[in-house]
């Protein structure tokens, strides 16, 4: 009899279950590729988790004007960005690529790879200044072969108490990046100081991501910056 139960109850939740992993599946995910629209400009997203957190929203603002892509992953740092880039590219023809490397660069790592290490207990960030400039030359450099419009956009602040991470240090990349931007002509989306104007109401407290309604205000920005760029 207890065995009989059991199974009716199985048998009684498993549309339901069905239901819930139909759902989850069906839930869109940013980094999955789209398919184009016949006619309308090609737009490639690099970034990292910042990024990943605005596409689907620009990606609703800007439905029926733009064929809005982005690389498949998170960007990570700009090493990341050296040894994937050409996969990135790929062979399309890019109308617009909106790019950013920053916050990974900048985030310290421990002496045996641990991710978010504290500077305190001897944590070193990923890529330094100096490299960092370097880099992001060398990728610039690449994109420009494109022949799309480029836009940098900016580090986003960190904010106290965040993991593995420091105040101030976005600002220094901020400006060791504009410098490489000066120096080959690509203009500078500044998300960087709405995010910091507006911390406490779209970021999240002591961390360098944002809430929902914080990504649907980043990706207003970027929908906007890229229609211009298309004009």
């Amino acid at each position: 009899m207890k065995r009989f139960l059991f199974l009716l109850l199985a048998v009684v939740h498993l549309p339901a279950l069905g239901q819930a992993q139909n759902n989850k599946a069906k839930r869109p995910n940013p980094t999955t590729p789209i398919e184009d629209v016949a006619g309308l400009p090609s737009v490639l997203l690099i970034g990292d988790s910042i990024s990943i957190g605005y596409t689907l929203p620009t990606r609703e603002l800007l439905k029926g004007k733009v064929n809005l892509h982005r690389i498949p992953t998170n960007g990570g740092p700009t090493i990341k960005g050296l040894q994937h880039i050409e996969s990135w590219l790929g062979k399309k023809k890019w109308d617009v690529i909106h790019f950013n490397w920053g916050l990974h660069d900048l985030k310290h790592m421990g002496p045996n790879g641990e991710n978010l290490f504290p500077k305190e207990k001897g944590g070193k960030v990923q890529v330094s200044l100096e490299d960092y400039e370097k880099n992001l030359d060398r990728l610039v450099l690449r994109l420009k072969k494109t022949g799309a419009r480029l836009i940098w956009r900016n580090t986003t602040p960190v904010p106290p108490g965040s993991k593995g991470r420091y105040v101030g240090d976005s600002i220094r990349y901020n400006a060791a990046a504009e410098r490489v931007m000066i120096r080959h002509g690509v203009p500078t989306h500044d998300l960087f100081t709405m995010s910091r104007e507006r911390m406490k109401e779209i970021m999240l407290p002591s961390n360098v991501h944002y809430t929902k309604d914080g990504s649907k205000a980043l990706a207003e920005s970027v929908a906007k910056i890229i229609l211009q760029a298309l004009k």
